[in-house]
């Protein structure tokens, strides 16, 4: 029989190491769902929600380092891949993602769900393109799967679906390869690099994502120049963990600690990260930057120094060329700085009373403390994305994923659901918000029909926390924030997964323990204070005028409780 279009496509997907692909199905797919179900190569993973295929399909590339594949239809059904595309892309995850088009003789005529996807994915991807005829294929094919790998990117491949169903003209043309080479500075730009450090006392690191597999080597430099190391969010899962220099984040998300370490040193050595606040950079100090991608340098901050290469090769040719720094009080102040402010987190993360309020930091606590020593986390952006910040810890096997780069609400279960069709025997915890799981709690269905034992944590506080305490910080009274959240226990009983609600603090540990052990998915709702502040590592004398100015309001519109609920919750433990 002649192979299609649609079986070369499949067939070089499965070569390329492939195991699924997740999507929604659709007219313009059928012919590649139909060569999936006939050739059994690859799974088909049926979501309920494009969007939750493309963070699917990123947090798979996220644990595995390998390319994973979403697909949507004609239209609408891609372009709702495109906010988890862009979570992707800046997340420099290799994907791959497959929009089916409407038929190839119809394009240009205003057809039925027509849209121009190359326009529409140029910004998301480093790879675009239309396959129109089939001697256009798998060479394309393969330059996209080859690009998303070598650039650990996005890539895709738009096909109408016509196309899908013509008869291939050749086969796989080559066999893929994941680039390991090695990048490193110049001996004389590392002679610069060393002679300054060498001179320096007060030397302080910010690791990011950038410092993975680069652990050792990172802890032997910060010995030899007696350096606190803060991480950005991203670094957390490859930096925090077997690390005697670790001093916390800093940021928004942060530890005054870190925050107290950067704005205290001489040099500030960035590894590996795009940290992106300016206001969290230090004024005063030379700041040098390491990173394998040139054009990170200097974009969030002066600049006196940035070389390009990767963290483990770089710090290995430099360590030979460093000198033991004799000066120690930096580091030794850090880390008492660290200490007391860890012991102020810890403090919070009690269960306080059987009455409540539940306090989302305990929450956290009893999650991290139940985990499996190589648990996935994925949490939503909000107040969620700050408690597993702040109290979940990393020990080199548990992995932490987010929308830390895009800020996308609703990531914690799609990025669930990927990670554990990836890993199907390893435990993972989605920390979702009410307001993040409500957006895209369809898929809650999908954790039953694929058989995936995720178990979900809702903080459940009925409202947009993290845009609330925004709002306040800039003295605006709270407004479209509440959140009318319905049962998500009895929505997850009537979907076949296991519902569980905790509200008062002796049935947090309990019921979360029950969920963890329970043999396939699990919902737990939890109700956590709406209060709760979540303080950054600085306030800025706009921000307490602005909480100042939001208490007054709040005084003078009757709104008063909220004062003392505040006072309650968060000074009355």
């Amino acid at each position: 029989m002649t192979k299609k279009i649609a079986d070369l496509l499949v067939d070089v997907l499965a070569e390329a190491g492939v195991q699924r692909i997740y999507g929604v199905v659709g007219d313009s797919l059928n012919g590649i769902t139909d060569s999936i179900r006939v050739k059994n190569n690859l799974e088909w993973v049926h979501v309920r929600h494009e969007e939750v295929a493309a963070f699917a399909a990123g947090a798979e590339a996220h644990l595995t380092g390998t390319l994973a594949v979403c697909a949507g239809s004609c239209g609408p059904g891609n372009m709702h891949l495109i906010n988890g595309l862009y979570d992707c892309q800046r997340n420099r995850v290799p994907v791959l993602a497959i929009a089916a088009h409407i038929p190839s003789r119809e394009i240009g005529s205003g057809y039925f769900q027509e849209t121009d996807p190359k326009h529409i994915f140029a910004q998301c991807s480093d790879f675009c393109e239309l396959v129109s005829d089939p001697d256009q294929m798998p060479r394309i094919l393969e330059t996209a799967i080859q690009t998303a790998i070598s650039k650990r990117g996005v890539s895709v491949i738009v096909l109408p679906g016509d196309v899908a169903l013509k008869d291939a003209v050749q086969g796989t043309r080559i066999r893929f390869h994941e680039p390991k080479s090695t990048v490193c500075p110049s001996d004389e730009e590392l002679n610069i690099l060393a002679e300054l450090l060498n001179r320096s006392k007060k030397i302080t690191i910010l690791g990011g994502a950038g410092c993975a597999g680069a652990h050792a080597e990172l802890i032997e430099v910060a010995d030899k120049l007696q350096a606190p190391i803060v991480h950005a969010l991203r670094g957390k899962e490859f930096i925090e963990y077997d690390n005697p220099f670790d001093v916390g984040l800093t940021g928004l998300l942060g530890f005054s600690s870190g925050y107290h370490a950067m704005m205290n040193c001489e040099v500030l050595l960035m590894l590996g990260t795009d940290f992106p606040y300016r206001d969290f950079y230090p004024k005063d100090a030379a700041i040098v930057q390491i990173d394998v991608r040139g054009e990170h340098l200097g974009r969030r901050s002066k600049l006196d120094f940035g070389l390009i290469g990767d963290t483990k090769t770089t710090l290995r040719a430099l360590l030979p060329k460093l000198e033991q720094n004799s000066y120690q009080q930096h580091l030794k102040d850090s880390l008492e700085h660290y200490r007391k402010t860890r012991k102020d987190l810890d403090d919070l993360a009690t269960a306080n009373s059987n009455k409540g309020p539940i306090h989302p930091q305990y929450v956290a606590r009893v999650i991290d403390k139940l985990a499996t020593e190589d648990a996935v986390f994925t949490c939503d952006v909000g107040t969620p994305v700050i408690w597993s910040a702040r109290y979940l810890t990393m020990n080199g096997k548990r992995r932490l994923i987010g929308s830390f780069n895009h800020g996308s609400m609703a990531n914690a279960l799609p990025d669930a659901i990927g990670a554990q069709a990836a890993y199907p025997g390893r435990q993972v915890i989605s920390l979702s918000g009410d307001g993040g799981f409500s957006m895209l709690m369809g898929d809650v269905i999908t954790l039953k029909q694929q058989n995936l034992p995720v178990k979900v944590i809702i903080f459940k506080n009925q409202a947009l926390t993290f845009v609330e305490l925004e709002q306040k910080a800039s003295g605006f009274l709270e407004f479209g924030t509440d959140l009318q959240s319905p049962d998500f226990a009895k929505i997850a009983e009537g979907a076949g997964v296991l519902g569980l609600t905790v509200r008062t603090p002796d049935q947090v540990e309990p019921m979360i323990a029950q969920a963890l052990k329970h043999d396939g998915p699990a919902v737990v709702e939890v109700f956590v204070s709406r209060q709760e502040l979540s303080m950054p590592p600085t306030i800025t004398l706009e921000q307490a005028k602005g909480f100042s100015l939001f208490m007054m309001k709040a005084v003078l519109s009757g709104r008063g409780d909220e004062i003392i609920d505040l006072a309650k919750v968060n000074l009355f433990r």
